[in-house]
């Protein structure tokens, strides 16, 4: 049977916490052991680390490789198989930067202030001025994605406007370029959302950010899990424990829908609503499922945090695959574009 290109990255910021996890990482393991019925996988996987997106924002690289590899680690600890899905820095691959330049000729700076996404970056970031790099930023992220000619992409909803911006260059390119032997160099590639795509952060106000203060990381043990959970924002109109509460503006309870067992779900949106349930308690057993969930994640992550060698083969390993599917590429570029040796 057929089998699609997934290509997906993240900006590396250290340690991963449950919004990632929810909104990217879990689609992404689910979709590299996806398998056909005749057992085949239904999809190649490629995971980036966008070490040159992280220039868009801060032009600090002095921990970079440092945050790269945590990064890397909390990927592996998840289920990320190198032998399934090369993972690989961004700026290891040269055909990045170059694709992207060809890129860069093919869509207006029009096109790219409309980008929705763009906008709540400069509000949310206090941004009094843009600098060139992170108007284009989802000019290089078209350059990542079609580079390995990437058919779906696992975004979160915010991302989606990116993955149009790519399906408009790849039409623009094709349409005009045309390969004498293969046609359309690049597919357009389709978003694929997770249910989960946002998880709101503890204070209740925002998607989970490291920078805001309200997460919890993938790292983090039961202790601290529960220690981040007591302060969680709840339903403000149950003060006491025996008030009535209201299940479906709760934050502690949107977490529940993610990580407890339907049967003990349906017991705690009843015992919250007759007031039977206090928020403490609640608090304790949302901690305890989330613990649970995070439990073989942590038990793996000490195992690549004892192994630093092995996590740095990975990297290079996938590294290597990385330029060969993206040299091939990037031939098949310049024979559509004419660009090198004539053919006279």
């Amino acid at each position: 049977m057929s089998i699609q290109r997934i290509l997906s990255g993240m900006r590396p910021t250290g340690k991963l916490h449950l919004g990632h996890y929810t909104g990217a990482l879990e689609n992404w393991i689910a979709q590299q052991d996806l398998l056909h019925p005749d057992g085949s996988r239904a999809y190649e996987t490629c995971f980036l680390i966008a070490d040159y997106h992280s220039l868009t924002t801060s032009l600090d690289t002095s921990s970079l490789y440092a945050h790269s590899i945590d990064m890397l680690v909390d990927w592996l600890a998840a289920g990320v198989d190198p032998e399934k899905s090369p993972v690989f820095r961004q700026s290891q691959v040269k055909e990045h930067a170059e694709l992207f330049l060809i890129f860069s000729m093919l869509i207006t700076t029009a096109r790219l202030e409309r980008n929705p996404t763009l906008k709540e970056q400069v509000r949310d970031l206090n941004m009094e001025s843009l600098v060139y790099g992170h108007l284009g930023y989802p000019v290089l992220q078209a350059a990542d994605i079609l580079l390995y000619k990437g058919n779906v992409v696992p975004v979160g909803e915010d991302q989606i406007p990116h993955v149009e911006i790519t399906r408009e260059i790849a039409r623009k390119f094709n349409s005009h370029y045309q390969h004498p032997a293969l046609g359309d160099v690049f597919p357009e590639p389709a978003p694929k959302i997770t249910k989960f795509a946002r998880l709101v952060g503890l204070d209740g106000k925002a998607k989970m950010s490291k920078s805001l203060g309200n997460t919890i990381l993938l790292s983090d043990g039961p202790d601290e899990v529960l220690a981040k959970m007591r302060p969680a924002v709840t339903d403000t109109q149950k003060v006491r424990r025996n008030d009535p509460g209201r299940p479906e503006v709760c934050l502690v309870y949107s977490y529940h829908q993610k990580f407890t067992g339907e049967a003990q779900l349906a017991e705690i949106e009843t015992g919250c609503r007759s007031g039977a349930l206090g928020c403490v308690d609640c608090k304790k057993m949302c901690a305890a499922n989330i613990s649970a969930e995070l439990a073989p994640i942590l038990e793996r992550r000490k195992h690549y945090e004892e192994r630093p060698e092995m996590v740095k083969e990975i990297l290079h390993e996938g590294e290597t695959k990385a330029r060969k599917i993206a040299g091939e590429t990037m031939k098949e570029v310049r024979e559509a574009m004419n660009l090198g040796e004539s053919n006279a």
